[in-house]
């Protein structure tokens, strides 16, 4: 039972949300920006207006994390616009089916959150491939709740894993009050969203789970997908984010880019330290600063020390063939995942995404180094 605190606590109150026609926009906005995976390896379709008219030149063809899309869709279009003659489409249908598009040889590209095993890359048809990091960000607890006052609720990396388990079934539950002794938390039942399909954004969420509490790291573990125990499925972020939006008293686990722009308020995030944090391009960066050492084998940035790092970070990854079977389609593809990981890196903060840190740009132009044409000459100079 909740505890009594002694605050007055409503039964069946109503979320405290006014929705305005602007703020429902917004999500369909979101909502539009993932694709819908139809099969383990989907077509891509165009994404922003980097793919709106065909260019004389070589088209590019992407598919995998939505935790990119937004980045990806402003920074392409900007790429289209100083490059016209290369035409690029992304389909954000997430990490484990960009990787089978990518393994299948249907796109040019993949995009995941979490790089490929030894196994994964074995089986793809292309051969060999190339890991790059293409960008830096962070993942929210989001939530239908208004607090009095417009406070933002307060959780930690055990009392998230006992929700997600579904230990935690009241928002009033004493281990939620104990953290936000000042608010009036309702005794509404809470609704858990996870995503439904096969998603890097829930190996990074997963991942830190494992790390900050030891009881998920037994039952459920880090991986792309997990048997939740609880909850509510949803496609992609903005399939979470929109579920999280039209449900009462739910919460979920999203790109950070996938809370601005709707009404969605995410919680404050206890790091190792023991501040509560919440993301910012200086609380992302701080994290990542943690670990200047990174590789597609020991990548991940969760719940690392420092006072001020965001413990839910991650990169994201393009995976390309190390030979390409078409020079002057991988010539442009090798110049725009340079480019993406350099020049391109200014869109980041715009798109609530952080500049990769200069070791891991000189990572990304290394990895590149290695991408070949069909008479075995490379690609970037």
């Amino acid at each position: 039972m909740p505890a009594n605190d002694g605050r007055q606590h409503h039964a069946h109150r109503t979320p405290r949300i006014t929705l305005s026609a602007g703020a429902a926009l917004a999500v369909l906005a979101i909502t539009a920006c993932t694709s819908t995976a139809t099969s383990s390896a989907p077509r891509p379709t165009a994404t922003g207006t980097a793919a709106a008219t065909s260019g004389p030149g070589p088209t590019l063809s992407g598919a995998g994390s939505t935790f990119d899309a937004p980045f990806f869709d402003l920074a392409f279009s900007r790429y289209h616009r100083e490059h016209p003659a290369v035409t690029i489409g992304y389909s954000a249908v997430g990490s484990s089916a960009g990787i089978a598009a990518f393994s299948a040889k249907h796109v040019d590209f993949g995009a995941t959150d979490v790089p490929l095993t030894t196994a994964e890359q074995a089986a793809a048809h292309g051969g060999p491939s190339v890991q790059v990091p293409v960008d830096l960000g962070a993942e929210v607890l989001v939530y239908n709740l208004v607090l009095p006052g417009g406070g933002r609720l307060h959780l930690t990396g055990p009392v998230i894993a006992r929700i997600f388990l579904g230990q935690i079934t009241s928002w009033a539950d004493p281990a939620i009050v104990a953290l936000n002794p000042h608010t009036d938390i309702p005794r509404d039942p809470i609704t858990v969203v996870h995503r439904s399909d096969g998603s890097g954004t829930t190996y990074i969420f997963t991942d830190y789970l494992s790390r900050a509490d030891p009881a998920w790291a037994s039952r459920l573990g880090t991986g792309r997908t997990v048997k939740w125990p609880v909850g509510v499925g949803a496609e992609g972020n903005a399939g979470v984010g929109a579920t999280v939006f039209t449900t009462p008293f739910s919460i979920g686990y999203v790109e950070r880019s996938y809370s601005h722009g709707s009404l969605l308020a995410f919680a404050a995030i206890r790091n190792q330290a023991g501040r509560f944090v919440t993301p910012s391009t200086e609380s992302i960066a701080a994290d990542a600063a943690q670990k200047p050492n990174l590789s597609s084998t020991n990548f991940s940035i969760v719940n690392e020390p420092g006072q001020d790092s965001y413990p839910i970070s991650g990169y994201s990854w393009a995976l390309i063939y190390t030979h390409q079977a078409s020079q002057a389609s991988g010539q442009a593809l090798v110049n725009l995942m340079d480019w993406l990981t350099h020049t391109g890196q200014a869109y980041a903060v715009a798109t609530s995404y952080v500049p990769l840190p200069p070791r891991i740009q000189q990572l990304a132009h290394s990895m590149l180094q290695h991408v070949t044409g069909p008479h075995g000459t490379h690609l970037l100079g």
